[in-house]
């Protein structure tokens, strides 16, 4: 009798098997907090993304006035990646956030090497591109609502317990963001990200984005992104409860523009839930 597959060991198959000499699962999901894994969505499967930031949970505009910013709504991210081979994606989203217009983006994301469990790959390593459009707010052009985005992502699974990738990226914004004088068109960013279970299905995860900007570092009111969450496996879902200073879900939005400061008590309690369905298999009717 053929051993049944539960829906918590579909979801781990529809990233890249671990195998006695292939390929292994640095992470168990596509997203963090703040930015993106390396690991890919498989062949023919659609992962649907909901990402949601309240609001300020302290400071002049949290506290008991907005229930502690559950009130409140800073951002909500609804996306769809699909699997075009193993190692390629295509994903496309909606981000509401009001202060930029919204954000509609497009991604494909490219698996270009695989750790592997006999140390023939020490890394492994993505490469992904964005591009987005600000369908709101006015603007004097329709060039002036687009941004880009590339990033190079590099993981590491250093123990069953312990994975660290960091992710060099270049962001272009037609329009700075804010649009004000002597800000910059280009940043260059770096993210670092830690992932350590603490059971087999849940895990803490510490994300954290630096952006090199000089108008940043000369200007006050910009902080550098983190966050800081647990991510819980539950049956075909992976689920993150987070707390993070970013207003933004987009990295073309919070790289640019997160003026959100934990001193300030401006953080915020956010949560992801990734939804895997598989359309490989198709079952056969079999009457009784």
């Amino acid at each position: 009798m053929a051993q049944k597959t539960s829906t918590t060991d579909s979801l781990f198959n529809s990233m890249n098997n671990d195998g006695s000499k292939g390929p292994i699962t640095v992470f168990e999901s596509p997203r963090f907090i703040l930015t993106q894994s390396t690991e890919t969505i498989k062949k023919n499967n659609l992962n649907v993304l909901v990402i949601h930031r309240f609001g300020d949970a302290a400071g002049n505009l949290g506290g008991g006035k907005t229930f502690f910013g559950l009130d409140a709504v800073a951002d909500v991210y609804i996306g769809f990646e699909y699997g075009l081979t193993n190692d390629l994606n295509i994903d496309i989203g909606r981000s509401t956030i009001p202060t930029v217009g919204g954000l509609v983006s497009a991604q494909l994301k490219y698996a270009v090497l695989h750790q592997t469990s006999d140390g023939s790959s020490p890394l492994a390593i993505s490469v992904l591109g964005q591009t987005g459009v600000r369908p709101y707010n006015t603007y004097s052009s329709f060039s002036d609502r687009m941004s880009y985005f590339a990033q190079a992502i590099f993981a590491r699974k250093f123990s069953h317990s312990f994975a660290f990738q960091v992710a060099p990226s270049i962001l272009y914004d037609n329009l700075p963001n804010p649009n004000v004088p002597g800000n910059e068109n280009t940043i260059f960013s770096l993210s670092a990200t830690a992932r350590l279970k603490v059971t087999k299905l849940m895990s803490v995860v510490v994300d954290y984005a630096h952006p090199f900007s000089s108008f940043r570092n000369n200007n006050a009111g910009f902080s550098d992104p983190l966050g800081l969450g647990i991510q819980v496996v539950t049956g075909g879902h992976v689920f993150t409860l987070n707390v993070t200073n970013s207003r933004a879900v987009s990295e073309m939005n919070y790289l640019s523009n997160t003026a959100s400061d934990f001193g300030r008590g401006q953080y915020r309690l956010g949560f992801t839930i990734s939804r895997m369905f598989d359309f490989n298999h198709k079952e056969k009717y079999n009457p009784k």
